[in-house]
């Protein structure tokens, strides 16, 4: 039986998370936390009983606290790097969006139990340190994005050197047969509704500019040590092929699955290991035609502009991720146009000076500067 904390255990990839344990039996729920889905969280501690839980404020930890007093109660980014300060758990999954666990991980690194990542700022905005850090405690970080595990199982019999390219494939969202003069108008009712696949409304607004799948070449090349130049995008409509990888002597291995995030979440659990599914697959979706092609660039700008900014490192990445996060939730929150999300995010890129090397301060510092520049921002 292996103990294990979920951070975000209220979202998307929390909640399947939990589904995926109730399915294996091979796990018990150590700890829970979430932002502000209080009354999830205490419908989750009462089916899944875990000794510790975290929340965002104090008022809300006060109220837990208060209906199970037996339960260690923690708020805020403080709490987060409580519960990884206890060193009882065997796997910690990563489900949160934002920033505030990326100090928690870092900490968490260095008790060396397996992370199971599906927060993309934790890379995005500090892949070289999180990396570095990794590499030095020889803690496992396992990806759970369905790109990143199609990777990974792809390369896990193989040695990096055999590999050339690696082909990260792209649904392309919503617009994908929309113009540029229709993109102007689209509400974010419409760029909400994902062809594939059922996700927060954050990386399905992000999926819909493509913004998504270029944070995943950042997360990518510092997963697996590429180079950008080799980590290609690819749009396949159908989401049957979650990636593949391109080997020197010309042959391709893909893994393909049916569009379900328990996949990936499972074989992060498990890994190396595979255990029956929560999800059985038929190969007669295969048999459908199966379509790639290159992505537009100039339909998709930020796509283009959030590579540039994981080649350039420093903290660009980090103002990027910041700005995209800020315009997006203007766009769900109706205060700018869908387009308007592309104008943010170059006018911020356009002001930033980088730093090289930066610590963590420096990206900490850099995410709160652009953050404050959007905060009264008006199109």
């Amino acid at each position: 039986m292996k103990n294990v904390v979920i951070f975000g255990s209220t979202g998307s990839i929390g909640k399947q998370t939990l589904e995926v344990t109730e399915k294996l039996n091979d796990f018990s729920i150590l700890g829970l936390t979430c932002g502000k889905n209080i009354k999830l969280l205490i419908e989750q501690i009462k089916k899944y009983n875990p000794k510790v839980v975290c929340v965002q404020n104090q008022e809300d930890a006060k109220e837990i606290n208060s209906a199970f007093p037996d339960l260690s109660v923690y708020f805020g980014e403080e709490g987060l790097l409580q519960i990884v300060k206890e060193n009882k758990y065997d796997i910690l999954v990563v489900a949160t969006s934002g920033i505030i666990s990326v100090k928690a991980v870092l900490k968490a690194i260095e008790n060396q139990k397996t992370i199971a990542l599906a927060n993309k700022e934790t890379l995005v905005m500090a892949g070289d340190i999180v990396m570095e850090k990794a590499r030095k405690y020889s803690t496992p970080i396992v990806p759970i994005d369905s790109e990143h595990s199609a990777i990974l199982q792809c390369m896990n019999t193989f040695d990096n050197k055999y590999a050339k390219n690696l082909w990260i494939t792209a649904s392309g969202g919503p617009f994908l047969n929309s113009s540029r003069e229709d993109m102007k108008n689209f509400t974010s009712t419409e760029a909400l509704k994902h062809p594939r696949w059922n996700m927060g409304k954050k990386i399905t607004i992000d999926c819909s500019t493509l913004v998504n799948k270029g944070l995943e070449v950042i997360e990518a090349h510092h997963l697996y040590n590429f180079n950008y130049e080799n980590i290609k995008v690819v749009i396949h409509p159908q989401s049957l092929v979650h990636s593949c990888v391109e080997f020197i002597d010309g042959s391709f291995l893909a893994q393909m699955g049916v569009p379900s995030m328990h996949i990936p979440i499972q074989y992060a659990l498990t890994y190396p290991k595979r255990h029956e599914g929560i999800k059985s697959g038929s190969f007669v979706p295969f048999g459908k035609t199966l379509e790639f092609f290159e992505p537009d660039f100039k339909k998709f700008p930020l796509l283009k502009l959030t590579i540039e900014c994981g080649i350039s490192g420093g903290i660009m990445p980090a103002i990027l991720n910041a700005a995209n996060e800020v315009a997006v939730y203007k766009f769900l929150n109706n205060e700018i146009k869908f387009l308007d999300i592309e104008h943010i995010v170059y006018n911020q890129i356009e002001k930033a000076k980088n730093i090289s090397n930066p610590t963590i301060e420096d990206i900490f510092e850099a995410d709160k500067r652009v953050r404050k520049n959007l905060e009264a921002i008006k199109l």
